[in-house]
């Protein structure tokens, strides 16, 4: 699976890892990651990540 990258402040989002600190569990694709998530270290939104 391809990861992402916040091009605010370069946080890479691992969909192997997921973000279960913020309720995006283990395994979860980029496509299902919810719209209103946002970036754990800046708080951009997902129209702030580029396929890294």
């Amino acid at each position: 699976m391809d990861s992402y990258i916040c091009e605010v402040c370069g946080y890479e989002y691992h969909p192997d890892a997921g973000d279960p600190d913020n309720d995006v569990a283990e395994g979860t694709a980029w496509e299902k990651v919810p719209e209103d998530w946002l970036c754990p270290v800046c708080g951009a939104g997902k129209d702030a990540f580029e396929v890294a």
